[in-house]
């Protein structure tokens, strides 16, 4: 197994001006006329400036703090329309050679029960995985030697080449380490939708103290800039993330949206995903509590950056409770993950009870996935396990070519209805078909187009009468 290339000198700027963005931070509240002016925007699906939701993020008049929770609704229903995306996250790996005090993977934590997966091992998750229904996983590996570019791309190619009747693997995302534009390149080729890296925290003094000098990550510009070079290497579909708990949670926020719009100016397409999950407990957990964000800045956060960047889908986690997630979703979420576990081996081998030595950090909803399709159903959304953008070639660039004149709804209300009557088929329970079926019911006849709600139906008469699967817009 080759090592992980060194970390290089990376030519692009630190784009990060911890100076300007505490500034901004420091004025005083905008006021009711200013607010306006940025939501007006914000719902004509236009991006805002760092300034611009730093504005936003100055708020706490809590009239002027609803009017910024509708519209971040208002915005997830004019773009997403009602659809939540579901994923599930599969852990490959525990070594890690980093030492991050907030990872119970970090190298110095005796603790953590380190494993990988082998082949037989990977096919026998991604099997049990496919029993529940799933069709696009995140694919999550530690920073070390053994998991180079090549063995990312071998497990990937596994996932894909494993299938049983009706179940397969449809989209693998990863998260994993930063590489060179020729890592990118090998790992792409293996089929990837979304390169996923977090930068964990934008304040560099904060990034210092929490990832020691002599370890990869120590490299804040190397990190920084790790999905500049994977769009250089091919990944047109980038993921970006934060850990808030780290730093005040309102510089986090404007960290995501300078680096969107980075990657905006200087590759033309902003970042697919950002993800904002939260401080958990874990093995050895090491972090200072003063930063802790509470359920109702967690909500602003959500918010605002679905007003920020409102063509970029926002993941919520199940780092957090059912409850709260459950509230959550109608602030701007596009994606969730479910029946998730985290321990290695764990769709096979965990019981009820999480086991912190043997996961990176604890979950807050381990739900199976039919139970959170059927609480989706019941609040009215379409959960998707829609792939047919990526595996059609709508991504990148070429996803914002559709998407932010609008068209791409036509397609993804289709698309869900038939993977969520796929689930209902295949995989449902009982209460979870029967509101399934209630629901598309309803969307049907909510249709104005006739010849697309005459298509849709045909398909979703084929996927329960017939073996046919997998029949996309």
């Amino acid at each position: 197994m080759s090592s992980l290339p060194r970390v290089q000198k990376d030519d692009r700027p630190d784009f990060i001006d911890d100076a300007h963005l505490t500034e901004l931070l420091a004025r005083p509240q905008a006021d009711a006329a200013e607010v306006q002016a940025i939501v007006a925007k914000s719902l004509a699906k236009q991006a805002l400036s760092v300034e611009e939701t730093a504005r936003l993020l100055t708020v706490t008049d809590p009239a002027l703090e609803e009017l910024i929770f509708q519209a971040a609704r208002d915005l997830k229903t004019r773009v997403y329309g009602n659809r939540i995306v579901l994923f599930a996250p599969l852990y490959i790996g525990s070594k890690c050679v980093n030492d991050c005090q907030y990872c119970a993977f970090r190298r110095s934590n005796p603790e953590a029960i380190r494993r990988t997966l082998d082949d037989a091992e990977l096919r026998e998750q991604v099997l049990s995985l496919e029993a529940r229904g799933h069709k696009r996983l995140i694919l999550v590996y530690g920073e070390h030697p053994d998991y180079d570019a090549d063995y990312i791309a071998a497990s990937v190619r596994t996932v894909y080449a494993t299938k049983k009747g009706h179940g397969e693997i449809r989209r693998v995302n990863i998260n994993a380490a930063p590489f060179d534009v020729e890592g990118y390149r090998k790992i792409k080729a293996s089929g990837i939708g979304t390169y996923q890296i977090f930068m964990e925290t934008y304040y560099h003094e904060t990034y210092a103290a929490l990832h020691p000098k002599g370890t990869r990550k120590g490299d804040y510009l190397w990190r920084l800039q790790g999905l500049s070079r994977a769009m250089e290497g091919g990944c047109d579909d980038v993921g970006i993330g934060a850990l808030f708990g780290l730093y005040d949670w309102r510089f986090e926020v404007l960290g995501l949206v300078s680096h969107s719009l980075y990657l905006q100016q200087e590759f033309k397409v902003g970042p697919h995903t950002i993800s904002f999950p939260r401080i958990q407990p874990a093995s050895g957990l090491k972090v200072d509590d003063k930063w802790q964000v509470s359920d109702h800045n967690f909500k602003k956060v959500i918010a605002i950056l679905r007003l920020a960047v409102p063509y970029t889908g926002l993941i919520l986690t199940a780092r957090e409770k059912a409850s709260l997630r459950r509230d959550l979703l109608a602030f701007g979420v596009s994606q969730i993950d479910a029946g998730s576990r985290i321990e290695i081996g764990g769709y096979t081998e965990a019981g009820d009870a999480q086991v912190l030595e043997r996961e990176q950090f604890q979950l807050g909803d381990i739900r199976s996935l039919d139970e959170v399709m059927a609480e989706l159903l019941l609040d009215g959304y379409i959960p998707s396990f829609c792939t047919s953008c990526y595996r059609l070639g709508r991504t990148g660039e070429h996803f914002m070519e559709f998407a932010i004149p609008g068209f791409i709804k036509r397609f993804c209300t289709p698309n869900a209805l038939c993977t969520l009557q796929e689930f209902l088929v295949d995989y449902a329970g009982p209460q979870t078909r029967a509101a399934g079926e209630a629901l598309i019911q309803k969307e049907l006849e909510a249709m104005t187009d006739e010849a697309m709600r005459r298509m849709v139906t045909e398909r979703l008469e084929a996927i329960k009468n017939t073996e046919a699967r997998d029949l996309n817009f």
